[in-house]
């Protein structure tokens, strides 16, 4: 049974024990993928910079949301919400913040060429009041907007004037990629790609600090064994993930802890529901099989999660019937039980597609942004393999990953969602509305799924207030999305991290490092 979130966060924190100034080293598997907050909606990307730049609001050791750069917000009735800004901040390089500041970023985060425009799809219009009261004006009533825009980061608008960085960019280096200016307890020193990232604190801060670092030094280690190594020997003070394989005996390690909780993150397969033929595999070129809803019902079938769980999740993670794990608001209770394992319902809805040999296709996986994501991948393969269906093992660095799955380079393909809101519309507007760029929805939405329903239902599910009839139109989604089997939900991801027992630190459920929350003896 899943632990609730508030037990999971009330045995992540652990209090703070020192106060004299240190050098904190850390270590995970994936680098961020650019230094850009508006460029890559992703948790390497989102986590590391919660620590340099800052949103109009933030969530707090239990995941509320509290005041950051907004001192306080308010409801302009049914239209939209005011935030009133915080006074005397500065950016890293001492320009001053203002509402300008704000009214930029939204324009840069909601443009065509930024991977967080989603967030603000019910937005209609964002006036300035005065340097320190602007407006979001949404298209509906949206109670849950500040929720929404918890990691919206503020970005200094002269500077990225200046530095030629108005609009973020994806794939191509600019200066806003490798270089920051955020209002951040920490400010970025050093920047080597897939090397090493360094912070220190930013002494003009506007918050009160309750670190006590002098230095964070950052650097992504692929190798399990590698990274394991390096916290035995104290090469560095953290790692994240601790190799499942490996908690155990870490536990029994003198000098060492390990922080165990719930992920907010649901693993899942996802499908090619617009494509016409298959790209991989001895079937290249031929129509598409997962058009068809009975052979990603067999999919489902054919998947044996409980199996992957006991032996590559070590019994630490949990199964997933949805796109959001039970401890998010708006899960809906009668939905929780999975497909049965049933290879022989599986061949039959394969016979029934006209599939009776299986076929043959690619599956796309990344090896290094999940936890034992290739491994997961390769059981996958097996599986499917025990139905007929032949599965291409194409596992990458999350890298090269993201920009596959945007150009549709896959047959299949594995994800991991954690929503940002904590909430049941989160992954609806991400990955179950039919893409659509004007509208801002459906951004991670890789293989087109589409249902008119759904997307009748997500302006009401963002606008209804009463509690009860939007619980029951996330129910009524969720059926739809199971019934299609629009993707097939895996497991909820464990979080397990170790440390030097010299480190007090908050583990939170969306996997996010909060520096500022750091101590070390």
């Amino acid at each position: 049974m899943i632990k609730s979130l508030a037990a999971a966060l009330l045995g992540a924190t652990i209090m703070v024990t020192s106060a004299h100034a240190a050098t904190f080293k850390w270590a995970s598997t994936t680098d961020p993928q650019t230094m850009d907050p508006h460029a890559t909606n992703s948790a390497p990307v989102l986590g590391f910079l919660n620590n340099v730049y800052e949103g109009l609001v933030r969530r707090s050791k239990t995941m509320a949301i509290e005041g950051a750069l907004a001192e306080s917000w308010e409801p302009l009735g049914d239209t939209g919400w005011r935030f009133n800004l915080r006074k005397g901040v500065t950016f890293h390089d001492g320009s001053a913040f203002t509402a300008e500041d704000v009214l930029f970023s939204y324009q840069r985060a909601s443009g065509e060429t930024a991977d967080t425009r989603s967030w603000f799809a019910p937005v209609s219009e964002v006036k300035v009041v005065d340097d320190f009261t602007i407006d979001f004006l949404t298209k509906a009533p949206n109670p849950i907007f500040p929720d929404s825009i918890a990691n919206f980061m503020i970005m200094d608008k002269g500077w990225s004037e200046a530095n030629n960085a108005t609009v973020p960019a994806k794939d191509t280096e600019t200066h806003a990629t490798l270089n920051t200016n955020g209002t951040g307890a920490f400010k970025l020193v050093e920047r080597q790609p897939g090397l090493k990232t360094v912070l220190e604190p930013f002494e003009n801060w506007w918050g009160t600090p309750e670190h006590n670092l002098t230095r964070a030094e950052f650097t992504p280690i692929q190798n399990s064994a590698t990274s394991v190594a390096a916290l035995l020997a104290g090469n560095v003070d953290m790692i994240n993930p601790v190799p499942i394989q490996d908690a155990a005996r870490l536990k029994q390690s003198e000098g060492i802890k390990v922080i165990e909780g719930i992920e907010a993150r649901v693993i899942m397969l996802g499908f090619p529901h617009a494509a016409d033929t298959l790209k991989y595999g001895a079937d290249a070129g031929k129509p598409n099989p997962f058009k068809d809803v009975r052979v990603r019902q067999a999919v489902a079938h054919a998947v044996n999660v409980d199996a992957i769980i006991q032996t590559i999740m070590r019994g630490a993670a949990q199964p997933a019937s949805q796109l959001v794990s039970p401890a998010m608001r708006g899960y809906s209770e009668d939905l929780g039980t999975r497909p049965a394992v049933d290879l022989e319902k599986a061949k039959s809805l394969l016979t029934e597609a006209g599939y009776p040999n299986g076929f043959s296709f690619g599956l796309k996986c990344p090896n290094d942004r999940y936890l034992n994501d290739e491994a997961v991948c390769q059981a996958v393969v097996s599986m499917l393999a025990q139905v007929g269906i032949k599965s291409e093992l194409d596992a990458m660095p999350v890298r090269t990953y993201w920009p596959e799955l945007r150009a549709d380079n896959f047959d299949m393909y594995l994800l991991g969602w954690s929503p940002g809101t904590f909430d049941a519309e989160h992954p609806i507007r991400f990955l179950a509305h039919t893409p659509d760029s004007e509208k801002k929805l459906g951004s991670w939405n890789f293989g087109d799924y589409s249902n008119a329903e759904i997307d009748a239902m997500l302006p009401q599910i963002q606008s209804e207030i009463d509690d009860a009839k939007r619980q029951a139109m996330l129910n009524a989604s969720a059926k739809i999305m199971q019934d299609e089997v629009a993707y097939v939900p895996l497991y909820v991801q464990p979080l397990i991290w170790g440390t030097r027992d010299t480190v007090s630190l908050t583990q939170r459920p969306d996997n996010f490092l909060i520096l500022r929350w750091v101590t070390k003896n």
